[in-house]
């Protein structure tokens, strides 16, 4: 493929490209998996301690809050206090989720006292920027795991699963806004992403270049000091443990700026 890195920029809506990644390698995940368990810092071996913050931890396309579980579990054991984003089943009116993500960012600021972390998986960590450019007093970072928010490029078996689900949001909802489901929306969320990034909030974009879902390439900030590469698949980013190292790096370097309630 010839295709540029695309220009530093926000979001960039347009329309979505098919591509020929190789999805077939995504049932590696399962070997990432297992192999999590073997090592050490998924019992916190060699990783920095947290400090009680909260991180509300968001699902990727047709995802659940239950898919996140050992993401979950291991930001306890290592001293955070983790939620799931409150959106359930990934296949909705991204408006209505984006809402949902929002009380729980709220109730999270509410029990903890200061600002929340939110790490986002492929569709999740869209979601988890469209939060933190809507209400940056809520959200201290944002850490995307495979999260193209430089534009759609994907699969073109994830293209159609797509266009089966906003079929179904379309006659869902009654007189739904034009290019419902789409970066195109004139909703509250479509219309996020195209703001700017809020500079309170720091970011972390976490990708790997052998994604068979999406093109990596539009997972980037263009930033190196934001964007980290790992190996392994799309899938399994969630399973990860050089992801959970990098999740617990950039979480501890950002501890001594915890901000209280303003």
């Amino acid at each position: 493929m010839n295709r540029k890195t695309p220009p530093k920029a926000r979001f960039i809506p347009h329309e979505e490209i098919p591509s020929p990644l190789p999805i077939l390698c995504e049932p590696l995940a399962l070997l990432e998996l297992a192999t999590l368990r073997l090592s050490p810092v998924y019992y916190g071996m060699g990783v920095p301690a947290g400090d009680g913050t909260a991180v509300v931890i968001v699902p990727g396309f047709l995802g659940m809050d239950l898919s996140l579980f050992e993401l979950h579990a291991w930001l306890t054991r290592v001293g955070y206090h983790p939620y799931f984003s409150g959106i359930g089943f990934a296949a909705d009116c991204p408006n209505q989720l984006a809402q949902q993500l929002a009380e729980t960012i709220d109730l999270a600021y509410a029990e903890t006292g200061h600002r929340v972390h939110l790490v986002g998986h492929s569709l999740g960590g869209i979601f988890a920027r469209s939060a933190a450019v809507r209400m940056p007093n809520r959200i201290a970072s944002v850490t995307t795991l495979g999260s193209p928010f430089r534009g759609l490029v994907a699969h073109g078996l994830v293209l159609s699963l797509g266009n089966l689900v906003r079929r179904r949001i379309r006659r869902q909802y009654r007189n739904p806004p034009e290019g419902c489901a789409t970066s195109r929306c004139s909703c509250a969320f479509g219309r996020s992403l195209g703001r700017t990034w809020p500079r309170s909030v720091a970011q972390t974009a976490i990708y790997t270049r052998d994604d068979g879902i999406v093109d990596w390439r539009y997972c980037l900030t263009g930033d190196p000091n934001v964007d980290v590469e790992v190996c392994g698949t799309h899938l399994g980013l969630i399973f990860n443990s050089n992801t959970y190292l990098h999740i617990a790096e950039r979480l501890a370097a950002r501890s001594g700026k915890r901000a209280s309630k303003p």
